[in-house]
């Protein structure tokens, strides 16, 4: 998921207002672009809505100090704000938002929001659990004040153990870690809602919604709550975060309409209809930003639409203008051979196939399974990763399109940088190229487990992910293995299930989307607690019940390092540990594509989540262009 490196933060000393620019939005100009499943959170920061096709459209209506450009560079928005590291020892950093930034109903952006994030986003204002329903795998309950965000105790952000100071003006705050923490630059305070939003919402009798003297009242509310350590206040609030900003059924706000306090933004665009129905997410531009760059499209709608050669035909059709995914052979010989009025680039995603196995559900990969008996669990996971056919699959599904692919033999780095060498000479992935039948026989026999064992397996319906199923279940049934997929209501809402109903799978087979080049970018996926699977304090991206204490140590350490080459010695140590408990195998990194009409110009693919939409503000309409998005 992550590089070796990280880029270096020089420090940023800014102040004063945002400066008043003209738009330059085309007026009534629209657009429709397409991306694989529908929007349905505008809190994408929680452990069941952090999914690429949340972040991209909330992208489009939250800004920020940063982004990422398609280098991928970290490019800094110095019209939102500033923030600087004022010491090395104790580490602290002043994050400022500048005067005159405002979320979407008028409220200046400031400490509450600020220190809500750091609430929410640490273990520190916490003192409850969450319930999950075993069927949906959503958060349906919660005791206390409990925060959905997978925070771990003493690593990262949590490392910022008191309040953060407020400035005078309530623009700033600033955090004093505990520790050194190499990510620092990553780890804004910002919350993905905005606090006076958050608290209005859960006490919706104290408080007039869209006016601005219980906005502040609200925001003050927060503050002093987050300072005193009021968690009976806090628990309420903690609940709309996790609940409050979630969408089941269609929106729509109608034109002259204030935004709805679950859908208030910072950004270039408004979310002014979420049409769960139909299936698309439609953004219109945000008349208060002045801090973004300016934007062009007056509105832009995202139809979700799962399959890439779905999304082909509606750009052919002019029911879309952008395309982007994961090209069939059928699909690239289209392209290379010619559609008329269609553009398109093939480019690396920073995007990967991967397999990982539940050690925390009562399957067949658990110890608990074998009264607690560690090392059985541990053949039966080795056996059953012996059975993959990852060479055939990279071959069949990924060689058609790209025929200089090759596997990706690290859960860390990137093929071809020396980490990725240095990681697969220790990994054990290497020798996972072809399916060892007999070996996995071998292994299940000096296990002492009775055939053939029963294995549910979860993906989505995405071509490729059903090809791989197919090429794969063979081999598994010879080997003494009955790999099933799970119910089709499941597979459905995969991502949700993969995250929160661990009971529901023991198998799963899903990519993993890099948002930032942060060193410590793994640690959420492997970091882990001792107990089933899901219990409080493992990783955010962890539900799989993985635990090892000296990998926890090595990311532990590695957050502190500042030294690239021992950076890098401690990712391969931590790449040897996950290959040994055989946890997971990774597949192939995937061949991206972008698709686009020529009525739009300005497309560029990005390598890092979220993708294209990188840099919406550079889509302009062509002069005389006449389509209209279908929906």
């Amino acid at each position: 998921m992550a590089t070796a490196a990280v880029l270096a933060a020089g420090a940023m000393v800014f102040s004063g207002c945002t400066p008043p620019r003209e738009s330059e939005v085309v007026e009534g100009s629209k657009i429709t672009i397409a991306d694989t499943d529908q929007y349905y959170a505008f809190n994408d920061g929680l452990a069941d809505t952090n999914s690429a096709w949340n972040a991209n459209i909330n992208y489009l209506a939250k800004s920020s100090w940063y982004y990422y450009d398609s280098t991928p560079e970290l490019v800094k928005n110095e019209g939102f704000g500033t923030y600087e590291k004022l010491s090395d020892d104790p580490l602290t950093v002043k994050w400022t938002v500048n005067e005159g930034v405002k979320w979407s109903d008028g409220v200046q952006v400031g400490a509450a929001d600020m220190l809500l994030g750091w609430a929410s986003g640490t273990t520190h204002r916490s003192d409850g659990e969450g319930t999950v329903d075993e069927e949906s795998g959503e958060l349906t309950s919660q005791t206390g004040t409990f925060w959905n965000t997978g925070a771990q105790a003493d690593y990262g952000f949590d490392l910022v153990t008191d309040v953060p100071e407020i400035s005078d003006d309530g623009r700033s705050v600033t955090l004093v870690y505990s520790s050194p923490f190499v990510d620092w630059e990553l780890a804004n305070p910002m919350s993905p809602v905005a606090a006076h939003a958050a608290v209005e919402l859960a006490y919706p009798d104290d408080y007039t919604k869209n006016d601005a003297d219980d906005a502040k009242k609200a925001n003050e509310a927060l503050i002093k709550a987050v300072q005193d350590n009021d968690l009976d206040f806090l628990a309420p609030v903690s609940q709309t975060f996790n609940q409050g900003f979630k969408f089941s059924e269609s929106v729509k706000v109608k034109d002259g309409d204030p935004q709805p306090l679950q859908l208030i933004g910072t950004g270039a665009y408004n979310i002014v209809e979420i049409n769960m129905e139909e299936g698309y997410t439609t953004l219109k531009a945000n008349p208060l930003d002045t801090w973004d760059k300016p934007t062009h499209y007056e509105t832009i709608t995202v139809r979700a639409i799962s399959s890439m050669a779905d999304q082909i035909k509606a750009i052919q059709n002019g029911e879309i203008q952008i395309a982007s995914g994961q090209p069939t052979s059928d699909i690239t010989d289209t392209l290379e051979a010619g559609v008329d009025g269609v553009d398109f680039k093939g480019a690396p995603q920073g995007t990967y196939e991967h397999i990982d196995l539940q050690v925390g559900n009562g399957g067949p990969f658990d110890p608990t399974t074998y009264g607690g008996d560690a090392d059985k669990a541990l053949k039966v996971r080795e056996a059953f990763l012996k059975t993959i056919p990852r060479q055939e699959i990279l071959d069949k599904i990924v060689k058609p399109n790209q025929p200089d692919a090759t596997l990706r033999n690290s859960q860390i780095f990137i093929p071809g940088t020396e980490g990725a060498k240095a990681a697969e000479a220790v990994n054990g992935y290497a020798e996972l190229t072809e399916p060892d039948i007999e070996g996995a026989k071998a292994l299940l026999a000096e296990a002492g487990v009775t055939t053939p064992i029963s294995v549910r397996f979860l993906s989505s319906t995405r071509d490729t992910r059903i090809k791989t199923f197919e090429l794969w279940e063979p081999y598994a049934k010879e080997a003494g293995f009955d790999l099933t997929n799970v119910a089709d209501d499941l597979r459905a809402n995969w991502s949700t299930t993969v995250f929160s109903n661990p009971t529901a799978y023991d198998a799963t087979l899903f990519a993993w989307v890099s948002e930032s080049l942060a060193v410590g970018e793994s640690a959420a996926n492997y970091q882990g607690v001792e107990g089933p699977s899901n219990t409080k304090g493992a990783g955010a991206n962890n539900p799989y019940g993985w635990y090892n204490a000296d990998l926890n140590d090595v990311f532990t350490e590695l957050s502190g390092e500042f030294d690239p080459a021992k950076q890098q010695d401690l990712q391969v140590e931590a790449e040897k540990i996950v290959g040994e408990e055989a946890w997971s195998v990774p597949l192939y990194q995937w061949p991206g594509i972008v698709v686009w009409s020529n009525e739009v110009t300005g497309v560029t693919p990005g390598f890092l989540s979220p993708s294209y939409f990188w840099n919406y503000w550079e889509w302009e309409p062509v002069a005389g262009a006449t389509a209209t998005p279908a929906s």
